[in-house]
């Protein structure tokens, strides 16, 4: 099923970039070996920046210019998806020992999978870059080919090809290979010197003029440059302060990583030590473009934390990070855009200097602590749990992989129901027929509310503020509650809430609905975002950032209503209660007064609260499990015949026998 999975992302992959027009596809391998690339054109390969790769790169791709205008596309795009099939099968064989055997069969297809699905893949995949290929070249000398010469002869193409590679020689000679370490060096300078021999003024502009690079492709301090150069002057950084900072700072990179490296690779994680070393690779090149982090996705094989609740956080952090765009990791808030402009140089450089990777001699790399799960005892029916290996566990998840997870699926949440829309013509037809069945039913309230809460004007303020404020801060601070005071808890109360809102897409997508204020004819006053004009063909989009027809059901009260049931059951106070229960009221009273939804939205929400907390119990069984019943043959038949406690005399201490000091009990 997997390698069926890895073919269905190759297909994909092949089709994304092949359905782009052709302006639009392979635009770097385009500008070099297309009919008017630079590599057809006389005169410098850089006399402009839009070829970044080294005088070698070009050299090499020379001959291929011509060969390649047939088919140019497919071919290329068929041959990198190859060697991302090459690089995922090379690295999950060098996976650290021991190894299980479900680990063996699993390896290969999931490696190339997080590969296809990651951010550099992507990019390289769209632009047409050849950064994949130094990847491999490292790959296949540190682990297929044997001996010392034919190591160090791939390390220094590769080198030739993207410079900072070179660190890999280093590497090779901190680990006692001279040889490989020495051969290394001699290819990248046989390389380069072959360049400089046959294009001499396009090897000068490189490596003079560009310092190596750094003045081709995008600016400099552009987010796609994420090395510490790119990082210092985005700070606000530049000239010879900016210049001589970064310089401090990558030598302390590299001592510091290349000497974690060379530790890795003596405990035998020769795969963690490729990939911090690639890590600093990153970090100290000039520039680092978006397709050269293949490099930080290697760092996920490292293993970290002694506790089983927390050896997914490292693998889960850069997986998330090389596959979701930093928009989406982090909100729109500005004290977090240097994190979220940054990150995947934070995490380059966190697996390079900082991550705390375990030995293998550690007695926590095969065996983590096992978390505090809750014993399983019978349910009501014999069939809940469904699940049975998902039992409670008693301790709080880890809180960085816990919001960034939370943040995900808040992304995630915001775009599917950004998407779900049919038009407006399909959101009005609807709303015409949950307002019919309202009359119908003596519900159809919402007129008479709005315009009475439109004639009182502290109250009207009063709903506008609550339905704008409090829809995301209340569950967002009952859940902060529970993570610190009732883990476990806090464990089933946000698989409820994620049920629910899970269920409530399924209706965002399936059921548009336009709500009272969007509705033409019908006299609603939206006291929230103004009056609508009903004569502009797209009056329904307030913003670009959501979807206004997705208004059945109603998680403004489906939330609201899950918190008052969270905090009835939890709290321990009455007044607590009390009060939890009149957050819902307060909001169902918001939504309706506002014009923001109809009473059946309402209804429609506490639907998917109730099967949120439904498929939970379901799943994983009571939040409170009953304990197990005694047998009756192990109960008394009389109370009467059972024996009377025996009782046990207890002797007390006395004075003298105080060991603190002589002090009296």
């Amino acid at each position: 099923m997997l390698w069926l999975v890895v073919a269905a992302l190759a297909v994909r992959q092949m089709a994304v970039v092949l359905r782009q027009p052709p302006g639009e596809r392979l635009t770097d391998l385009e500008t070099w070996i297309g009919e008017n690339g630079v590599l057809h054109v006389t005169g410098s390969l850089y006399d402009s920046d839009r070829f970044t790769g080294t005088p070698f790169a070009g050299l090499v791709l020379k001959p291929l210019a011509r060969a390649a205008e047939q088919n140019l596309g497919v071919l290329w795009t068929f041959g990198s998806l190859l060697l991302v099939a090459a690089l995922g099968v090379v690295a999950a064989r060098a996976l650290p020992g021991p190894v299980s055997r479900r680990t063996a069969l699993l390896a290969a297809p999931v490696a190339i999978s997080l590969l296809m699905v990651s951010l550099p893949v992507r990019d390289a995949l769209h632009l047409g870059q050849t950064s994949i290929l130094p990847v491999l070249l490292v790959l296949l000398g540190c682990f297929v080919v044997r001996g010392e010469r034919a190591p160090g002869l791939l390390i220094g193409v590769a080198a030739a090809l993207q410079p900072t590679v070179l660190l890999f020689a280093v590497l090779f000679r901190l680990t006692g290979h001279r040889r490989a370490a020495v051969t290394g060096g001699a290819a990248f300078a046989a390389c380069t010197a072959l360049a400089w021999a046959v294009m001499p003024g396009d090897s000068w502009t490189y490596w003079v003029h560009h310092v190596a690079g750094a003045g081709l492709g995008g600016t400099a301090d552009g987010l796609a440059n994420q090395s510490l150069h790119g990082a210092l002057l985005r700070s606000g950084l530049a000239g010879p302060l900016e210049i001589a900072l970064y310089v401090v700072l990558a030598a302390a990179v590299c001592c510091l990583g290349l000497r974690r490296a060379a530790r890795y690779a003596g405990d035998g994680q020769l795969l963690l030590a490729v990939a911090v070393t690639g890590c600093v690779a990153v970090a100290v090149s000039p520039t680092a473009w978006q397709h050269q982090l293949l490099w930080v996705l290697l760092a996920v094989v490292g293993r970290v934390g002694k506790r089983a609740s927390d050896r997914l956080v490292w693998p889960a952090v850069v997986v998330l990070v090389l596959t979701l765009p930093g928009t989406v990791l982090l909100p729109n808030i500005e004290a977090v855009f240097p994190v979220r402009d940054n990150v995947l140089l934070i995490v380059a450089l966190a697996a390079a200097c900082a991550v705390p990777f375990l030995p293998r001699a550690s007695e926590h790399w095969q065996h983590p602590v096992p978390a505090e799960r809750a014993a399983p005892v019978p349910a009501r029916w014999s069939r809940v749990p469904l699940l049975p290996f998902w039992r409670r566990v008693l301790s709080r998840p880890n809180l960085l992989l816990e919001l960034l997870l939370i943040r995900v699926v808040y992304s995630a949440y915001a775009h599917v129901r950004l998407a779900a829309t049919a038009g407006r013509a399909t959101a009005e037809h609807h709303g015409r027929q949950i307002h019919s069945i309202e009359q119908w039913l003596h519900i159809d309230i919402e007129h008479r509310a709005n315009h009475a809460v439109v004639n009182i004007g502290w109250l009207r303020g009063f709903f506008d503020y609550y339905y704008s404020t409090f829809h995301f801060i209340v569950p967002l601070v009952i859940l902060g509650v529970l993570y610190v005071r009732r883990p476990a808890d806090y464990r089933w109360a946000r698989g409820t809430i994620g049920f629910a809102t899970l269920l409530a897409l399924v209706g965002f997508w399936l059921y548009p609905l336009a709500p009272p204020r969007l509705m033409p004819g019908l006299g609603f006053i939206d006291t929230v975002h103004g009056v609508q004009d009903f004569a502009k063909p797209d009056y329904g989009s307030l913003t670009a950032m959501t979807n206004q027809y997705a208004a059945m059901p109603s998680l403004h009260f489906g939330w609201s209503l899950w918190c008052g049931v969270v905090v009835f059951l939890l709290a321990p106070k009455v007044w607590m209660k009390v009060l939890g229960l009149l957050h819902p009221l307060f909001t169902v009273s918001a939504i309706i007064a506002t014009a923001n939804h109809w009473v059946l939205d309402a209804v429609g929400g506490a639907a998917v609260v109730a099967l949120g907390f439904g498929l939970t119990h379901l799943l994983a069984g009571p939040r409170k499990p009953r304990p197990a019943a005694v047998p009756a043959a192990a109960k008394p038949q009389d109370d009467l015949a059972a024996p009377l406690p025996v009782p046990v005399p207890v002797q007390m201490p006395r004075a003298t026998d105080d060991p603190v000091g002589g002090k009296q009990l």
